[in-house]
């Protein structure tokens, strides 16, 4: 196979990967790097296409894994799972009977609820997230 197709697929795998960011074709780009050298090397067809799989599919398996835990170490989680296990403030009194209740967290204002259904948490309170259903908080009070 001539060379040439070799480097159209490797662009076409990191134009994807650039416009994804999925850390998935950016292996089968160095596949068909690998293939696009055996091709300079004359190498027949079926050697290149071998030789373009079982690379893509080592480092698919092999270091993306390692490659997402190393990207995905900094990022903070910016949807509501990551509230969980942050500390607020009542800003109305957790009333589980009443339905009543907010809670105060990195100045946003969540309908709270106590995750123990029997006691009520005053204003003022300071407490800790422990789960989130919908857009309501479950709350425990934090004792000191």
């Amino acid at each position: 196979m001539d060379p040439l197709y070799w480097l159209i697929l490797l662009a076409v795998f990191l134009v994807i990967e650039i416009i994804t960011l999925g850390l998935t074709t950016i292996w089968m780009a160095a596949g068909a790097l690998v293939g696009f050298l055996a091709a300079i090397l004359h190498a027949p067809l079926w050697s290149q296409i071998v030789l373009f799989l079982v690379v893509s599919i080592i480092l698919i398996v092999f270091t993306r894994p390692v490659a997402e835990r190393y990207f995905n170490r900094s990022r903070v989680k910016t949807n509501v799972g990551g509230i969980v296990g942050k500390e607020g403030k009542v800003t109305e009194q957790i009333d589980n009977f009443n339905e009543t209740g907010t809670v105060l967290i990195n100045g946003v204002e969540w309908m709270a609820r106590n995750e123990k259904d029997e006691t009520l948490i005053n204003a003022g309170a300071r407490v800790v997230v422990r789960r989130v259903e919908g857009v309501r908080l479950y709350v425990e009070e934090v004792i000191k």
